[in-house]
């Protein structure tokens, strides 16, 4: 019987061994998993996009995937219709980095999100302008007067169409404003609801060569209409190589797409469903590449802020500066 309680004995506490090491190893699989996951989410980067910007153009010519490799960094691309969508996924941090146009940003700051600029693109003012049919009474920006004229609300064309009206010396309440994002914009100028259109590339080259449209004017003198490259601020603190790295290669791309004009039109063209002889237009107007946050960039970008708050498109006064990454 001694030999037997013996037994029983020692078999249990190899059962409460072999417990505890089940539980022990649980616990480290655990932690092993919980730190996968959190090695994992730092070596991934998240990047938003648009089908008409340059990171598209990065995007297809794969080269921040290898660069990143080198520095065991995965990159993920999360393609969006419009900057203010992906403004809002950069507030979720549910994206990491992305670019969008220079109004959306203002926007998401004067809503508090956690975002910093990183880098601004060239001006493309050329490509940006005001349309209108070329049998139109409309001549010249005092023209504007009393006419219905489309716009995508809050977007770098509803800042143009302000600046251009006060060189005229009217004001934004001598015109009636019809919201309209371009699909929408394009049917309304096309069937004559709308007596002007303000609006930027691919859609201004598209309806100037196919729905008997010229331009009134362009942006030159009016806006510099800059693409910004954006961070959510608490990625961006710990992941400045990254973010330099990626830059980088924006720039890169952007030396390619300018050399590259007949490969660029045939990329493009099918993304956006356009013809390319209007993608062509707007590759020729436009020079791709990426500036640094210059004192008179973020003074540019701060009159576009002022300019919403005049106008109460947002809801209080905001410093650009304080949203540019350390």
């Amino acid at each position: 019987m001694k030999d037997r309680s013996t037994y029983y004995k020692k078999l249990l506490a190899g059962f409460v061994l072999i417990f505890a090491l089940i539980l022990t190893g649980c616990s480290q699989d655990g932690e092993k998993q919980q730190g996968k996951d959190v090695s994992s989410s730092e070596k991934i980067v998240r990047i938003g996009y648009q089908k008409n910007c340059p990171l598209v153009i990065l995007k297809s010519l794969g080269t921040l995937e290898k660069e990143l490799e080198k520095k065991g960094v995965k990159v993920e691309w999360k393609e969006f219709q419009a900057g203010p969508a992906l403004l809002e996924a950069l507030n979720a941090g549910s994206i990491d980095f992305g670019r969008t146009g220079d109004s959306p940003p203002i926007f998401a700051q004067a809503a508090d999100s956690p975002i910093v600029y990183v880098a601004a693109g060239f001006s493309k003012f050329e490509g940006s302008g005001i349309l209108i049919p070329k049998d139109s009474p409309i001549q010249s920006l005092a023209d504007l007067k009393g006419k219905k004229i489309g716009f995508a609300k809050g977007s770098s064309s509803h800042y143009l169409l302000v600046k251009a009206l006060e060189k005229a010396g009217l004001d934004y309440n001598d015109i009636t404003p019809a919201y309209l994002q371009p699909g929408d914009a394009r049917v309304a100028f096309e069937q004559g609801n709308i007596d002007a259109w303000a609006v930027w590339d691919p859609f201004t080259a598209d309806t100037e060569l196919n729905s008997d449209a010229e331009m009134l004017v362009n942006g030159e003198g009016l806006t510099s209409d800059r693409d910004f490259f954006i961070a959510n601020a608490n990625y961006a603190k710990g992941n400045k190589e990254v973010l330099e790295v990626i830059v980088n290669q924006v720039q890169k791309s952007s030396e390619w797409a300018n050399s590259h004009h007949d490969e660029l039109v045939s990329l493009i063209a099918p993304l956006l469903k356009i013809d390319e002889k209007s993608i062509e237009m707007a590759v020729q107007r436009r020079e791709y590449g990426v500036d640094a946050l210059t004192d008179e960039i973020m003074k540019e970008q701060q009159e576009k802020a002022d300019t919403f708050y005049r106008l109460k498109i947002i809801p209080k006064e905001i410093d650009v500066e304080e949203a540019m990454m350390d």
